[in-house]
């Protein structure tokens, strides 16, 4: 079961703030709407299937965490989550995909996120079971005595079938698990043995090339093609490593109930799946009429309203209900505003909230204090060549400082900056990591200055460089 359940809107933000920094007013809105989601489960039907979510339109410049709020929000919650260019749509007749091809992209995510905790469950079972069929081709179970070649007499009595066999069956045994332990420790790696393995599909690739909305026939022929003609088994000779690979892959296929993984996906997907339409601003109309790429904006708004109003969804693994699927949709709009979005949709998206541009203190947090914080990396990175690197606090405040100055005086690109200001600061150090005989490096506030003095001053080059 998803961890939601035991996660409050508090708890949500709070785990946010370990990787972004600021943007308070917007994790609070994802915090709340994954937390209705929860609740909307926990109500009886039939009012459950009324209660609809309450999908989002984040509104701010780029570079400011509207993409990674979403994107942590759906690790946090264990949900299938796709994000798409709202860009990439075009009404029919225009070169693009097709809207519902995002749906089917979600219940692929929704399969292999099931299937891997599939493996993750049956993955002690198929490694035993591994074990077992190496075992049976190291030591071959004796077969029961024919009549011929036996000195026991045949006999029904299953007292005595069992009374003849014991001291074989003990010495079996016994070697058996001394076999076990070997292969184990690891001491039979370098043994070669012949096994029949499935081979891997060797289908011919099958390119079709369509119009919008059949995109995802070239994996269906290629499915279809697949059960027409099975895999086959191939014996081959290789090392017992190789092969107890080899024979988990084949037993773990062989434990997952693809029925059962589909149902739960499915499922999955329409109760708590999760898109991230992004660059929405992309395809609001600015004027009402015209012709061009005004049609083709309305008819992209025109094509995503059913699937966010809620409708039903044909996929090769079954039919998929968008009603409670969560939307959240982003854009800088810089040269349009929401309200020119046609009605309808608008109606489907009753929060929004505006992201604020950052600045130098937001900065300075961005670069030292989420897990994954840039200079936590740079000195991870570093520690590989050996290098002991170490920023003073005047040195990040300096290259805080740069990237808000750039952004000021080039295009507005947020935390983006801070990678390419970092990138040019520790370019020399980067380079000569390997070969450097001092294996401490400070970065300083006038070592970020030396560094970037130039390109800052001069516009035109800061705009081509940072």
């Amino acid at each position: 079961m998803s961890p939601i359940q035991s996660l409050t809107p508090q708890d949500i933000v709070t785990e946010l703030d370990k990787y972004i920094v600021g943007q308070a007013d917007a994790k609070r809105s994802v915090a709340i709407a994954l937390r209705n989601r929860w609740r909307r489960r926990q109500v009886p039907s039939p009012l459950r299937e009324e209660i609809a979510p309450k999908n989002i339109i984040m509104i701010g410049p780029t570079g400011v965490g509207k993409t990674e709020i979403a994107r942590r929000l759906a690790t946090l919650a264990q949900s299938p989550f796709f994000k798409v260019e709202a860009s990439k749509f075009t009404e029919v007749g225009y070169v693009g995909r097709d809207v519902e091809s995002m749906i089917r992209d979600l219940v692929e995510i929704a399969i292999n996120m099931v299937k891997k905790e599939e493996r993750e469950r049956l993955e002690g079972v198929a490694a035993a079971n591994a074990e077992e069929r190496i075992l049976d081709i190291l030591l071959p179970p004796t077969s029961v005595p024919s009549e011929s070649t036996s000195d026991y007499p045949v006999t029904l009595d299953a007292d005595a079938a069992l009374r003849l066999p014991v001291e074989q069956n003990d010495n079996e045994d016994s070697t058996r698990e001394k076999f076990r332990h070997m292969l184990r420790d690891g001491k039979l790696d370098d043994r070669e043995i012949e096994i029949d393995l499935t081979e891997s599909h060797s289908m011919p690739m099958v390119e079709i090339m369509t119009t919008s909305g059949m995109e995802d026939m070239q994996s269906n022929l290629q499915d279809a093609f697949s059960k027409i003609f099975p895999r086959k088994k191939k014996k081959r000779k290789i090392k017992i490593p190789e092969a107890l690979g080899g024979l988990h892959s084949e037993e773990m296929e062989r434990l997952i109930d693809m029925d059962k993984v589909t149902k739960q996906a499915l499922k999955r997907t329409e109760e708590s799946g999760i898109i991230f339409l992004d660059e929405i601003d992309k395809v609001a109309s600015q004027r009402s009429g015209g012709h061009g790429p005004e049609v083709s904006r309305e008819g992209v708004q025109r094509d995503l309203l059913p699937i966010v109003e809620g409708s039903t969804v044909t996929t090769k693994y079954g039919m998929v209900k968008t009603d409670h699927i969560l939307f959240i949709a982003s854009g800088a709009f810089h040269a349009s505003k929401p309200s020119d979005l046609i009605p309808e949709l608008q109606g489907r998206f009753p929060i929004r909230v505006e992201l604020h541009s950052l600045g130098k203190d937001e900065f300075v947090r961005i670069l030292t204090e989420p897990e994954s914080a840039l200079v936590k990396q740079y000195i991870a990175m570093m520690k590989t060549e050996g290098i002991e690197l170490a920023f003073e606090q005047d040195g990040i405040e300096e290259l805080a400082s740069i990237a808000v100055e750039v952004n000021e005086k080039t295009e507005e690109i947020g935390a983006r900056r801070l990678h390419t200001v970092m990138e040019r600061v520790l370019d020399e150090l980067s380079f000569t990591a390997s070969e450097r005989e001092d294996k401490r490096f400070v970065v300083t506030a006038e070592y970020v200055k030396g560094m970037l003095q130039d390109v800052v001053e001069d516009r035109d080059l800061s705009r081509f460089i940072l």
